[in-house]
């Protein structure tokens, strides 16, 4: 079979496989090696398994396929519960059993470490499962079909496909986005939900210029409108209230917070626990967003400093620390404020996006030479690689434990110690 060329070129031949599979890859695909040694990567298969692939994408070194056949299916391949598996791209890995994503999850950071990081056997303990594989996110996002339905974008691809079931949200969301009704909303892209405590809702419109909505809404809801100016709230409060671990912490329509609750908790819990935090000591808490971890560390009776450089997470940030009187909040860019910080930090905490710290950061850290230093990441690839400069300046990597609050998905979440 030929692919029909687009630029008057002869037709280039498609290509098929028989590939045997060894490897699961961050980024959800499982991989093999072809017959020339070329690694070819497949989504929605696992390892072990012997598949007929269709090329889709070639790269000098590596290829892309997509399975065409199931030769020889894994003996753990299950029926996945959604419907919209492997068309729509929101989830990796329904068709692997929970406690195997755990263990897959734990081997790819340990992987990526010793890859991108060049450690010979990072310390690596196995992830830490959430209570509960479904219904766990406290924060979804669609996108909106050219005729109002809500979607996601289909794997590998920038088509969008609407959606009539969906089991990762928690259960106040899974009841809530079925009953939005969309009719034509001037240039409106995207619509989230968010969960707070007590089954506390937040609809979140984006669109692409002011709000020209008239509102009629019959939900247990507020709404807001996200647009190039700023938020306007349309309905009820601008915010709504999560609760970790007892304490109460705002969180606006702008602001991150994590998605999954529960694990939330469990990531505070570990975070004090890594810093061995004593009274009057000085901590750092870079890309603080609304305050998770910063709370807590003042609860603790560390003297405290915070870099956040959205201003509606600051302002939240400024609420739910209100008590506190010995805590410092920049509001600007971790690189930009951490050569100005003073006093040197006894210990730090960074939380930073998925691009990692990066040198400039990394070296600004290195040179404060906190004596303890706790690294939460949501890529292992850029763990990795700041990991290999903080132990070129002399740091040692005590821990690594992965948390998994995306279930059925490749993400995931890493909380990583380091002792100078």
């Amino acid at each position: 079979m030929n692919r029909p060329s687009a630029n008057g070129q002869p037709p280039m031949r498609s290509e098929s496989l028989d590939l045997t599979l060894t490897g699961l890859a961050y980024g959800g695909d499982a991989y093999g090696r072809d017959t020339s040694g070329r690694m070819v990567f497949v989504p929605f298969a696992l390892p072990g398994e012997r598949v007929r692939v269709d090329i889709v994408e070639t790269h000098q070194q590596w290829a892309r396929g997509r399975i065409a056949g199931l030769l020889q299916p894994s003996p753990e391949r299950i029926a996945p519960r959604c419907p919209h598996f492997t068309d729509c791209g929101g989830c990796h890995y329904q068709h692997m059993p929970y406690p195997a994503q755990l263990h897959a999850k734990a081997e790819i950071v340990r992987s990526q470490l010793q890859r991108l990081g060049g450690f010979a056997d990072p310390p690596v303990e196995p992830t830490v499962p959430s209570p509960s594989p479904w219904n766990t996110r406290n924060h979804l996002q669609f996108s909106v079909t050219p005729d109002g339905r809500l979607g996601f974008q289909a794997a590998g691809s920038h088509r969008l496909v609407p959606i009539r079931e969906c089991h990762l949200p928690e259960p106040v969301l899974a009841e809530l986005w079925p009953r939005i009704d969309l009719e034509a909303i001037p240039g409106l892209t995207r619509v989230a939900l968010r969960a707070g405590a007590e089954s506390e809702c937040m609809i979140i419109l984006e669109g692409e210029g002011g709000p020209e909505v008239e509102l009629a809404i019959d939900l247990p809801a507020s709404v807001v409108w996200l647009g190039p100016e700023g938020s306007t709230v349309l309905a009820g409060a601008g915010h709504l209230i999560a609760q970790v671990l007892g304490r109460p912490f705002r969180v606006s329509a702008e602001s991150f917070f994590q998605v999954h609750t529960h694990q939330a908790g469990t990531l505070v819990r570990q975070v004090l626990d890594g810093l061995s935090i004593q009274p009057r000591q000085t901590v750092y808490d870079l890309y603080a967003g609304v305050g998770l971890f910063s709370a807590f560390l003042a609860q603790a009776g560390a003297r405290l400093v915070a870099v956040e450089q959205s201003p509606a997470a600051c302002r939240d940030f400024e609420a739910n620390l209100e008590e506190f009187e010995s805590v410092q909040l920049y509001e600007a860019a971790v690189e930009d404020a951490l050569p100005a910080l003073k006093p040197q930090p006894d210990a730090v905490v960074v939380d930073p996006p998925r691009s990692g710290l990066g040198a400039q950061v990394a070296d600004a850290l290195i040179a404060l030479a906190p004596s303890r230093l706790v690294y939460l990441s949501c890529d292992p690839a850029t763990l990795a690689r700041d990991g290999r400069r903080l132990v070129e300046a002399g740091y040692t990597l005590q821990r690594v434990l992965p948390f998994d609050l995306f279930p059925q998905t490749y993400h995931i979440e890493t909380y990583s110690s380091w002792t100078k």
